[in-house]
C-alpha cells in the first residue's frame, strides 16, 4: 500500500494490522479511533476525510503546541545568559557568544541527535503497549550519552587552543575558555535530558516539561543576576548558573517519572538492561547524530562562508539578522518535527499503517501553511524587521534585498523538519543522514561559494547555492515519505521491538 494514493492510504479497503501484545498490567491502550475511522467503508470518503482530519488536529497540536514552547524556553535560557554577558563588556558577549554558539551548541547538536534514538524506540515500544521497554530506552539512551559527554569534555577542556587555531585572538579565546570550562557540567546535563525529554515526548506527555522551562527561567534569571552583578563572578559564574538551570530541569523531569501515574508503567526502576545491546543502540544513537548535526550545522556554515567575502561586515550583519529570525521560526517547525516523530513512532508501533500515513500528510500541511504565514510576514515587514536588531539604514535595506531567500528558507524550514520527524519515527536516520551529505555538503555549500565567489553574487549566491540543497534534501525526503509502503513499515517497527525486547533485571524499583 503505498502512500503516495491518498484513498487506497485510507479508503475502502481494510487492512490488515499487525496485532502487538502488552502485558496485562499496562494502561489503557492509545485509542484506535483514527484508524478505525479512516478504515470505516460505511462512510463516504469526505465524510471519513474530514472526521479523520479533526481527529488528528486534536491530537498534533496538543503535542506540537507545549513542544514549540518547551524548546523556545530553553532557547530563551541561553540567550538571557548571553544578554547578561554582554552588560559587563564587549569582550564578555564574544565570549559568551563564542561559548554558546560555538562550542556549546556543537554539543547540543550532537548529543541531542544522539537522543533521538530514543525517540524511535521509545514512540514505537508505546505505540505497540511494550511500556517497560521505554524505561530500559532510556537508560540505555542515557548511559550512551554520558559516555560522550565525557568524550566532550576533552573538547571542552582544550577549548582556548582550538578557538586560538581557527584565528580567535587571544583575549577572545582567553575569555571564551573560562565561559566554556563553567559549561561543563552542562554537558552532562544534556545527556541526561535528552533521552528524558524523548522518553516523556514518546508518551505524549509535554505540557510539563513546558511548565519545568517555564519555572526554570525564572529561576535562571534571578540566580544570573545574583551570581553575576552582585557576586561578581563574571564568566564564570553565568557559564555554571546556566549548568545548573539545566540540571533544574533534569531533576524536575526525572521527578515527575518518579512521582506521576503516567508513567508508572514505562518507568518501573532502574535495570541492569541498561547495559546490554549498547553496540545496536550506538549505531542507531550515531546515525541520529550525524542526520541533526549535518542540518543544525546547514545553516550556521551559511555565516561562516559570507565572512570571507570582501567588504564582508555589511553582509555578515544582514545575515546575523535573518538567520536569527529563521532560527526562532525553526523553534516551531521543531515542535511540529517532534510531534510527527511521536505521532508515526506510536502508530507504526500500535499496527495502524493508515494512520501513520494519514497522520504524516497533516502534520505537513499544518506546518507548511504555519511556514507560509510567517514567509508572508517576512516580506511584508522586509523593510523593517531588521530594525528590532539594529538601527543601521544600511542594514536595513540589505536585509531587505534579501528577504525574499528568507522567505524561502521559512518556507523550506516548515517542510523539512517535519519529514526529518517523520525519519526519526520510522527509524530512518542512516538514510537521511547520507542524503544531508549529498544534498548539503556535496551540492549546497560548493554550489553556494560557486555562486558567491566565482559570480560575484556575494550573500545572495552563497545562500541560493544553500536553498538549492535544502530543496533537492526536500524533495527526496517527500518522495521517499509519500511512496512508502506503510504496512512493511508496521511490520518492520514489529520485528525492530521484538529484537529489542528481552528480559527485564530490575535493581532499583519503585
Amino acid at each position: 500500500m503505498a502512500s503516495s494514493d491518498i484513498r487506497e492510504c485510507y479508503g475502502e479497503t481494510e487492512v490488515e494490522k499487525p496485532m502487538l501484545q502488552h502485558k496485562s498490567s499496562s494502561p489503557e491502550p492509545l485509542s484506535s479511533l483514527l484508524e478505525d475511522t479512516l478504515s470505516d467503508g460505511s462512510l463516504p470518503y469526505f465524510q471519513r476525510l474530514r472526521r479523520a482530519t479533526w481527529i488528528e488536529l486534536n491530537v498534533l497540536f496538543r503535542l506540537a503546541a507545549p513542544a514549540v514552547v518547551v524548546y523556545l524556553l530553553n532557547n530563551v535560557i541561553s540567550m538571557s545568559t548571553q544578554i547578561f554577558c554582554g552588560h559587563l563588556g564587549n569582550l564578555e558577549l564574544a565570549a559568551a557568544s563564542l561559548g554558546n554558539n560555538g562550542i556549546q551548541m556543537f554539543a547540543y547538536g550532537l548529543l541531542l541527535g544522539m537522543g533521538s534514538a530514543v525517540e524511535t524506540l521509545c514512540g514505537q515500544a508505546y505505540g505497540a503497549h511494550k511500556y517497560e521497554m521505554l524505561g530500559i530506552y532510556l537508560q540505555r539512551s542515557t548511559v550512551l550519552l554520558m559516555a560522550t559527554g565525557i568524550l566532550l569534555t576533552v573538547i571542552y577542556a582544550f577549548c582556548k587552543p582550538i578557538l586560538l587555531l581557527l584565528g580567535e585572538t587571544e583575549s577572545i579565546a582567553s575569555a571564551a575558555a573560562l565561559f566554556v570550562y563553567g559549561l561543563i557540567p552542562q554537558i552532562f546535563a544534556y545527556a541526561a535530558n535528552f533521552p528524558i525529554q524523548k522518553f516523556l515526548q514518546a508518551q505524549s506527555i509535554v505540557f510539563p516539561s513546558a511548565y519545568i522551562s517555564a519555572a526554570t527561567i525564572v529561576v535562571h534569571l534571578l540566580l544570573s543576576w545574583l551570581v553575576i552583578y552582585k557576586l561578581g563572578w563574571g564568566l564564570v559564574g553565568a557559564a555554571l548558573v546556566l549548568s545548573f538551570s539545566w540540571w533544574v530541569i533534569v531533576g524536575a523531569q526525572f521527578v515527575y517519572i518518579l512521582v506521576s501515574q503516567r508513567c508508572k508503567h514505562t518507568w518501573q526502576g532502574f535495570s541492569l538492561q541498561a547495559f546490554s545491546g549498547l553496540y545496536e543502540f550506538l549505531k542507531l544513537s550515531v546515525a541520529s547524530a550525524v542526520m541533526l548535526c549535518l542540518e543544525t550545522w546547514y545553516y550556521q556554515i551559511i555565516v561562516l562562508i559570507a565572512g570571507l567575502l570582501p567588504n564582508a561586515e555589511i553582509a555578515l550583519d544582514a545575515l546575523s539578522v535573518c538567520m536569527t529570525i529563521v532560527g526562532w521560526v525553526y523553534m516551531i517547525a521543531v515542535g511540529f518535527n517532534a510531534a510527527a516523530s511521536v505521532r508515526v513512532s506510536n502508530e507504526l508501533g500500535a499496527g495502524h499503517p493508515k494512520s501513520a500515513a494519514f497522520s504524516v500528510v497533516i502534520v505537513t500541511l499544518s506546518s507548511f501553511i504555519i511556514a507560509l504565514i510567517f514567509a508572508i510576514l517576512a516580506l511584508i515587514l522586509r523593510h523593517v524587521m531588521s530594525y528590532a536588531f539594529t538601527g543601521g539604514s544600511t542594514v536595513a535595506d540589505a536585509v531587505s534585498e534579501l528577504s525574499p531567500y528568507l522567505a524561502v528558507s521559512i518556507l523550506l524550514n516548515g517542510v523539512q523538519p517535519v519529514l526529518s520527524g517523520v525519519a526519526v519515527g520510522c527509524g530512518w536516520q542512516a538514510f537521511v543522514a547520507y542524503v544531508n551529505v549529498g544534498c548539503y555538503y556535496l551540492i549546497g555549500i560548493p554550489l553556494g561559494c560557486v555562486l558567491g565567489f566565482k559570480f560575484d553574487f556575494g550573500a545572495k549566491g552563497i545562500w541560493s547555492g544553500m536553498i538549492g540543497g535544502t530543496v533537492m534534501q526536500t524533495i527526496i525526503l517527500l518522495y521517499v515519505t509519500f511512496r512508502t509502503d506503510w504496512v512493511k513499515e508496521v511490520d518492520k517497527a514489529r520485528i525492530r521491538l521484538d529484537q529489542w525486547e528481552d528480559s527485564k533485571e530490575s535493581l532499583l524499583t519503585e
